[in-house]
């Protein structure tokens, strides 16, 4: 059984965005669906009917304003370990504060994607 994944990051530094999706497109992933987005931290802080007390202020303190969420359908675990390396060298380390949250899915039947010969399907 093929296994096909779902590649979704939250990306906080929007101004990485396009080496992103050159770099993609450098190893063979030709698409994706981009997002605007807002995380919960700058929900609670800019909404001025949920009071925020103590540390949980300081929580969202560093929260981006607004961010982009990447989707991607990649083909192969190959693809999806070179898309993650990718992220990483362009962003840094993912855990820290800040960057972003980077997940994936399995996905065991998808309907719609063009068969081709980029090298993401090799």
């Amino acid at each position: 059984m093929i296994i096909i994944y779902l590649l979704v990051f939250v990306l906080n530094q929007v101004e990485f965005l396009d080496k992103i999706l050159v770099r993609f497109l450098d190893i063979g992933i030709s698409g994706a669906t981009i997002i605007d987005s807002t995380g919960m931290g700058r929900t609670l802080t800019h909404n001025h009917d949920v009071p925020i007390f103590g540390g949980l202020g300081k929580m969202f303190e560093n929260c981006h304003p607004n961010n982009k969420t990447i989707f991607s359908v990649i083909k192969t675990e190959k693809a999806l370990q070179e898309a993650t390396k990718v992220i990483e060298e362009e962003v840094g380390d993912i855990n820290d504060l800040g960057v972003g949250i980077l997940f994936t899915i399995p996905l065991h039947s998808v309907v719609g994607l063009p068969k081709n010969n980029t090298k993401e399907n090799k």
